[in-house]
């Protein structure tokens, strides 16, 4: 029976976890105050760079081992760099030809005329604020 994309992803992160935790226990050479150090010091912006040898070798080792799983499980794993990540262009959008026709897609719908008698009454003063002067 084939293990869907999710099981597989699943057995390799919690391998890679238990293999970096490995990692940390054989950088810090069995000493556990130096293991806490080295676990203290990874935060969100730790960079690759910044984490202890040993860690990085099983990290990378982890990575290998995960496309190869997963090419072994059946699933396609490309190199961006050898797949082409070129699309071919779009065609631009086109304005429609001819006169607008008011309310076709959206927007709003054409001005109605001002029914007879509307506005403000004769004599009435203007609403909202005065001019400056």
């Amino acid at each position: 029976m084939t293990k869907s994309a999710a099981e597989v992803m699943h057995e390799v992160i919690l391998s890679a976890v238990i293999d970096g935790l490995g990692a940390l226990r054989t950088a810090s050479k069995g000493v556990p105050n130096a293991m806490l150090r080295d676990i203290g010091a990874i935060h969100l912006n730790t960079t690759f760079q910044d984490l202890p040898a040993d860690l990085q070798a099983s990290i990378q080792s982890s990575v290998r081992a995960a496309f190869t799983r997963l090419q072994s499980e059946g699933y396609t794993v490309l190199n961006p760099k050898v797949a082409g990540t070129n699309r071919p262009p779009q065609p631009a959008p086109r304005a429609p030809k001819g006169p607008a026709r008011g309310h076709v897609r959206g927007g709003r719908p054409p001005r109605q005329p001002r029914p007879e008698g509307g506005g403000r009454p004769e004599g009435a003063p203007p609403k909202g604020k005065p001019p400056q002067r």
